[in-house]
């Protein structure tokens, strides 16, 4: 096959430049790595972002991460064309698009911790981030459509700020996870301010087809200010700290939900299927030990047929039920034995059953005195039930409490139900569906 010299000739440029800018000092690098910001405030109407929900937009997903992952060689080409991994089949994962005249050009994947952890810390080691507190996900499946990689970031951009966005206002998250190839790591230190997790690059990643990685983090609390120390100055296409944080994109299509829910599953047993057995082999080729993980996920009777089989019938292997919906329900506890406002508590409740629920607390919990609790479900949900600390450290950590409810009402019976027989985010809408 004849080469094509101006394609040659571009190429060659391209990698002098690199080469010019690897030999200047760091802080010089990444002067030049912000310069090339350029971030629209307004972009086009042609261009939208939301969550990838359907067959059609699923698939296209994971058909464009699957030819750039090809290309960069961090993967063997599959038979499916598509690239999807055991993460994309849980609730606590959720897939963004971005959608130019209807066609997916763009595609980022956030992988919240779960039962089945995070691809990055089979090496890389986390206690550093975890010494924080706050819940950390993982930046995964980026890939932008070849026809917009040169066009100044107009879907990589819009796709980062639905990210942040998404990340901080509803996915309940503190600290951004990623791990990437070495030459790409320094457009995330300089642009968003991730710091590595380790200063050594590990040389096999077996989640990128054994190319080496850089492990890095971003905390998102302390975040805006970084930005904004480095960026405030800057002109508008190329203000980050204003563009994630300031800027409204009419584009983005964020999430509407009736609860107080943090993820947004859209994976219906027909989805499922079609991705981890009939398009692929995702199901069969998982261990015992993620088939009962998935099986205590995905407990619903219209969920048994289609998950992989547990050895045995599944006796005697089941561990405790992980829910399918995460939650953070602001709400406050008046003790019943004083009623003077310094028995007035403030809790974030993040984990409910019919009969109990977890919370966090800044301040410290009187135990086994019953309160009455106040709890906002949603924007228009509020029971009121009564509740007893019946201990703390609920999950290993200081300030979490496990809680007994008395009788529950009837907004919290609803709210119980709907999160325990809801399928997908869309279920939620239609609670009153699933009140027994």
């Amino acid at each position: 096959m004849a080469i094509n010299p101006v394609k040659a000739l571009r190429r060659l440029v391209h990698q002098s430049i690199r080469k010019m800018i690897a030999a200047l000092p760091k802080e010089a690098r990444f002067a030049v790595y912000r310069s090339f910001v350029d971030c629209d405030p307004a972009p086009s109407e042609r261009l939208q972002l939301k969550i990838a929900q359907t067959k059609e937009e699923l698939e296209a997903c994971f058909r464009l991460l699957h030819d750039a992952y090809v290309e960069s060689g961090f993967m063997q080409a599959q038979p499916s064309g598509m690239r999807v991994t055991i993460y994309h089949a849980l609730p606590s994962t959720t897939t963004l698009c971005a959608k130019w005249d209807g066609e997916v050009v763009g595609t980022i994947s956030l992988i919240r911790e779960s039962a089945f952890g995070f691809p990055l810390q089979k090496i890389f080691d986390l206690s550093g981030v975890r010494q924080n507190e706050g819940n950390l996900a993982e930046v995964s499946a980026l890939a932008v459509h070849p026809k917009f990689r040169k066009t100044g970031g107009a879907i990589l951009f819009p796709l980062m700020k639905f990210m942040y966005e998404y990340a901080t206002q509803y996915f309940d998250t503190r600290h951004l996870l990623i791990a990437v190839n070495p030459n790409r790591i320094e457009m995330y230190e300089s642009l968003l301010f991730f710091e590595r997790l380790v200063a050594n690059v590990v040389e096999n990643y077996d989640f990128a087809n054994g190319a080496p990685a850089v492990g890095a983090s971003l905390d998102l609390r302390f975040a805006p200010t970084v930005l904004e120390r480095v960026y405030a100055k800057k002109s508008p296409r190329k203000n980050l700290h204003q563009y994630f944080t300031k800027i409204c994109l009419p584009n983005l299509m964020l999430p509407n939900r009736r609860y107080f829910t943090t993820n947004d599953p859209v994976l219906t047993p027909e989805l499922l299927d079609y991705f981890f057995n009939v398009r692929t082999h995702g199901f069969a080729s998982l261990d015992q030990r993620k088939r009962v993980l998935l099986h205590s996920i995905y407990d619903l009777p219209s969920y048994r047929d289609i998950l992989p089989a547990l050895p045995d019938s599944g006796e005697g292997v089941l561990t405790r039920q992980h829910q399918r919906f995460s939650v953070r329900c602001p709400g406050h506890l008046r003790l019943d034995e004083a009623g003077s406002r310094e028995c007035e508590f403030t809790v974030q409740v993040i984990e409910v059953s019919e009969y109990g629920f977890q919370a966090y607390a800044k301040e410290d919990l009187p135990l086994n005195i019953w309160s009455s609790a106040t709890v906002r479900l949603g924007k228009s949900e509020v029971s009121v039930i009564k509740a007893l600390a019946v201990r703390d450290h609920a999950n290993g950590f200081n300030g979490f409490y496990g809680f007994r409810v008395g009788e529950p009402d009837l907004i919290w019976r609803k709210f119980v139900n709907a999160l325990q027989k809801g399928r997908t985010h869309e279920d939620l809408e239609h609670a009153t569906l699933y009140l027994a």
